[in-house]
């Protein structure tokens, strides 16, 4: 649905900040190149610890990082063809997680029923991907598209974030484009105004209009006024749990979060800059120079304001719950509905699958309709 682009105040609902994920998504775990033949790392998707491992063949698995014969941290063990070996007592497990060797046992005695629950994976984009949900979803749920990956005149800078942050406060510093006041130190944007809103509910689409002068717009090669300003469209699209962002003829950016838990959030992020227009072979010498510099000195500059504002937050947040907030951007309320509502919706299906008579997916709390309906309008103007 089409939402207005005028502000509204609002009294923010806290129920955001305390939410889960909805698991029936692809999440992020690790850069595909982190993790060679025959390692493993642990991972923590929403508060649940996994042993991710890449086997003989190079193929990916994931496991509940617990064997479930004394609880040892699997990661700790060691990969053996497919297999995933615990390092207190040997015990093997494939990549279903069924256990398939104990080392001490006869030949011919059967095994004990002992099995470790396993992830769907899926390596692309230079990513590791978990599906934490209902396995027979994973393959209905797509991984978010990246076209301009395939493209290699397109300059891919990989980015990394860590954010000692509920995820909620990590998804509206993205969405929120009026925070260009924090990056006045680095010339950053200025005036912006929301032109346009739709949500779904699983999605927010946004678009904005702002301005750039200085260093920054010379640097990106952007089209000037006669008073050294130009002006671009932003839009950033929200397709649960993860952002799409582009700056129009700049730039495009794919941000991948990986909720760790209600303190902590990752990214990987795959920024796009405009097409190089030099020879193939120029480009294989120039972009392991290029890369870094851009990622450390023009990129993370900006994140690393936008990580202390997030913290800052988080910190507050933490040391008095009941306080209330009022915000006044429509997009940021659109982007709560939607977090609200998706995890309502996944509490709701699992209370029917574990109960279908009892009606308790009735009784959830109705976070997302909260939301909408306890707003306190408080002022209205033009948001820009």
């Amino acid at each position: 649905m089409e939402l207005a682009t005028t502000l509204k105040g609002h009294t923010v609902q806290n129920q955001v900040r305390e939410v889960g994920i909805n698991p029936n998504y692809w999440y992020p775990v690790s850069w595909a190149d982190r993790l060679k033949i025959g390692e493993i790392v642990p991972v923590t998707l929403w508060q649940q610890t996994l042993a991710v491992y890449r086997d003989a063949a190079g193929q990916v698995h994931a496991l509940e990082n617990a064997c479930p014969h004394k609880g040892v941290e699997l990661h700790r063990g060691q990969v053996q063809g497919d297999r995933l070996v615990c390092p207190y007592h040997g015990w093997e497990f494939n990549a279903a997680g069924e256990c398939v060797h104990i080392p001490y046992f006869p030949p011919q005695q059967k095994l004990p029923c002992a099995h470790v629950r396993s992830y769907p994976t899926q390596e692309k984009y230079g990513i590791i991907w978990v599906f934490p949900g209902d396995p027979a979803l994973a393959t209905i749920r797509q991984i978010p598209d990246v076209p301009e990956y395939a493209d290699a005149n397109c300059l891919m800078i990989p980015i990394t974030g860590i954010f000692g942050a509920h995820f909620s406060i990590s998804n509206e510093n993205t969405m929120d484009v009026f925070h260009g006041f924090l990056h006045k130190n680095l010339q950053g944007w200025f005036d912006p105004l929301l032109l346009k809103l739709h949500q779904t509910d699983s999605s927010v689409e946004a678009h904005y209009r702002v301005s750039y002068k200085g260093v920054l717009t010379k640097f990106l090669g952007l089209s000037t006024q006669g008073n050294g300003i130009t002006t671009r469209t932003v839009s950033i699209y929200y397709n649960y749990p993860h952002y799409h962002s582009t700056m129009e003829g700049v730039s495009s950016l794919y941000l991948m979060r990986l909720p760790v838990g209600p303190n902590e959030t990752r990214s990987f992020s795959l920024l796009f800059l405009p097409k190089v227009r030099l020879p193939k072979w120029l480009q294989n010498v120039i972009k392991p120079v290029i890369v870094p510099l851009v990622r450390r000195f023009l990129f993370m500059r900006f994140l690393e304001q936008d990580i202390e504002m997030m913290e800052s937050e988080q910190r507050v947040y933490r040391s008095n719950p009941q306080r209330r907030y009022v915000e006044v951007n429509p997009a940021i309320i659109a982007l709560q509905r939607v977090i609200l509502r998706q995890y309502e919706q996944f509490m709701q299906q699992s209370s029917q699958a574990n109960d279908p008579g009892d009606g308790a997916a009735q009784k959830t709390m109705p976070f997302a309709e909260a939301l909408s309906t306890s707003a306190e309008p408080s002022s209205e103007r033009s948001v820009r």
